[in-house]
C-alpha cells in the first residue's frame, strides 16, 4: 500500500494539471445532466392556440374560457374565417385552432349533443399528439361538470383535423432534425478537427506565411467539407423523399438556400472552434458538448423547446439547429415561402457572418497576420 500512495498522488496531481482530462471528468458531466434534466419534458405548457368561434354564444365563450384558464394554453389569435387558418399555421403564430361551428349551442340545447373541431400542425406529430389530448381532458371535464347539472352524458363531440401531416407518419418530424445532426457533424465537427490538426501539426503556420493570405488558406480547407456536406443533403433528401415519402411541399431554391445558410454557419462554427483550441483532442470534444449535444436536445428535434425552463429556452437561440429545423419544415410541410421564414434565414446569415469574422480576427492575433 506504502508503495501505491505516492503513484496514487502522482496520477491525481497529472489529472488536476491536464485540463483536457478535468473537462472531461467534471464538465461533461454537469452539461449533461443539465440538458437531459432540464430538456426531457413530457407535459407542455403555454401552447399557442387560437379560436375561430362562429357561434359567439354562451356555451362556445364558457368553453373558450375553460381552456384559457388552464396552465396549457396562451390565445394568440381569434380568427374571424376559415380562410385564416392555413396562413395563422404558416406563420407559426398558433401550434392549434379550437373552431365552434355556428350552431354549436343551438345544436346543444335542441339535441343535447354538440360538436367542435380541433385542429392542430401536425408537423411535429409528438406535440401535436399532446395538444389534442388536452384539449380533449378539459371539454371532458367541462362535459362533466354539465352533467353534475342534470344534462345529458353524450354532449360533446370533438373531431380532430392533423394538418400538414394527416396520416401521422412519424418520418416528418425526425428527418430535419436528422439532417440537422448528420450535416453539423460533417460540416462544423469535420472542419474544427481538420483546422485544429494543421495547427498542431505546425502546417498551419506555414501555409500562412506561404504567398496565401489567411482567409486563401481558411477557404481552401473548408471549400472540400463544404461540397461533400452539399452532397450529403442532396442524398438525404432524396432517401427522404424516395423511401419515406417526406413531402417537399414548398420551392426547392428556397429549401437548397435553407441548407446552404445552415452549412455555412456550421462550417463557420468549426472555424470558430479552430481558432480558439491547440488539439484535435479538445476541438472534438468541445464540438461534441457544444454543437452536437445541443443540436440533439435543444434544436426542437426529439423535445420541444417550449416545454424548457426560459434560461434554456433562450440558450437555444444561439444554437444553429433550432433555425435550420424550424425553416426546413416550414419550407418542406408546410410549403412556406421566403417571407415566412425570414426570420430563421436571417438569424443563419447573421451567424455565418458574426462567427467568421471572430474566427478571422483570432486566427490574425494567433499567427500575428
Amino acid at each position: 500500500m506504502n508503495r501505491l500512495i505516492p503513484l496514487i498522488k502522482k496520477e491525481f496531481r497529472h489529472i488536476f494539471r491536464d485540463k483536457k482530462t478535468l473537462l472531461i471528468v467534471f464538465v461533461m458531466p454537469i452539461v449533461l445532466v443539465v440538458m437531459f434534466g432540464f430538456a426531457i419534458r413530457t407535459e407542455v405548457k403555454d401552447i399557442k392556440i387560437g379560436f375561430l368561434d362562429q357561434s359567439k354564444d354562451e356555451l362556445s365563450i364558457e368553453l373558450t374560457s375553460k381552456l384559457l384558464s388552464s396552465d396549457y394554453f396562451i390565445c394568440k389569435r381569434v380568427l374571424e374565417s376559415p380562410l385564416q387558418i392555413e396562413e395563422a399555421f404558416e406563420s407559426g403564430e398558433v401550434n392549434l385552432i379550437v373552431v365552434f361551428p355556428s350552431d354549436f349551442s343551438e345544436s346543444f340545447y335542441k339535441n343535447k349533443s354538440t360538436s367542435l373541431q380541433v385542429i392542430t400542425d401536425a408537423s411535429n406529430l409528438n406535440n401535436s399528439t399532446i395538444y389534442k389530448n388536452y384539449v380533449g381532458s378539459i371539454v371532458d371535464s367541462y362535459r362533466q361538470e354539465k352533467l353534475k347539472l342534470g344534462d345529458r352524458e353524450q354532449m360533446f363531440d370533438t373531431t380532430v383535423r392533423m394538418i400538414y401531416n394527416p396520416e401521422m407518419k412519424d418520418i416528418y418530424m425526425f428527418v430535419p432534425g436528422i439532417m440537422a445532426l448528420v450535416l453539423m457533424l460533417i460540416s462544423a465537427i469535420m472542419t474544427a478537427v481538420s483546422l485544429t490538426k494543421e495547427k498542431e501539426m505546425g502546417t498551419f503556420k506555414l501555409l500562412i506565411i506561404s504567398p496565401l493570405k489567411l482567409m486563401d488558406v481558411i477557404v481552401g480547407k473548408i471549400i472540400p467539407y463544404l461540397l461533400i456536406s452539399i452532397l450529403s443533403t442532396v442524398v438525404i433528401l432524396i432517401l427522404s423523399v424516395w423511401i419515406f415519402q417526406m413531402p417537399i411541399n414548398g420551392s426547392y431554391l428556397n429549401l437548397m438556400l435553407v441548407c446552404f445558410l445552415f452549412l455555412t454557419t456550421a462550417l463557420s462554427l468549426g472555424i470558430l472552434i479552430s481558432s480558439v483550441v491547440q488539439t484535435q483532442q479538445v476541438a472534438v470534444l468541445i464540438s461534441l458538448i457544444g454543437l452536437y449535444l445541443p443540436t440533439m436536445l435543444l434544436s426542437g428535434f426529439i423535445y420541444p423547446i417550449e416545454n424548457m425552463p426560459i434560461p434554456l429556452q433562450i440558450i437555444s437561440n444561439l444554437f444553429p439547429a433550432k433555425w435550420f429545423i424550424m425553416a426546413i419544415k416550414a419550407v418542406m410541410i408546410k410549403g412556406s415561402d421566403l417571407q415566412s421564414i425570414w426570420l430563421p434565414v436571417c438569424v443563419m446569415l447573421f451567424m455565418s457572418v458574426f462567427f467568421i469574422r471572430v474566427s478571422v480576427v483570432k486566427y490574425r492575433k494567433t499567427f500575428n497576420v
